[in-house]
C-alpha cells in the first residue's frame, strides 16, 4: 500500500509525510511556492517521509538553492530518508 503524501504546519514548521514522488511533488511545490517572500526561515520534518524519487530530491534541493539564494533559512530535520541524505552529501564533497 502507497501512503498518501501530507503536508501538515504551524507556523513556519512543516510536517511531510508519506512518499514524496512524481505523483505528489506538484503539492510539495504548491505549498512551498514563494514560501521565502512571506517568511525567513523554514523547518521541515522529513521524519515521516516512507520514500522518495528523484523528483523529490529535486523538489527539496531546489527549496535549498531558493533559500541559499535569498539568504533565508531551510532546516530540514528527521532521519527520513537516504535519497535525501545522498544527495546533500554529493553534493557537499562535489
Amino acid at each position: 500500500m502507497i501512503m498518501d503524501f501530507q503536508i501538515s504546519n504551524c507556523n513556519n514548521f512543516f510536517k511531510v509525510k508519506g512518499t514524496l514522488n512524481k505523483k505528489s511533488v506538484n503539492l510539495f511545490n504548491n505549498e512551498f511556492n514563494n514560501i521565502f517572500e512571506r517568511v525567513n526561515n523554514v523547518t521541515i520534518s522529513i521524519q515521516d517521509i516512507i520514500s522518495m524519487d528523484k523528483y523529490g530530491v529535486d523538489a527539496i534541493s531546489k527549496l535549498h538553492e531558493e533559500a541559499l539564494a535569498k539568504n533565508k533559512k531551510l532546516s530540514i530535520i528527521g532521519i527520513g530518508c537516504k535519497e535525501l541524505y545522498d544527495h546533500f552529501k554529493t553534493g557537499i564533497a562535489a
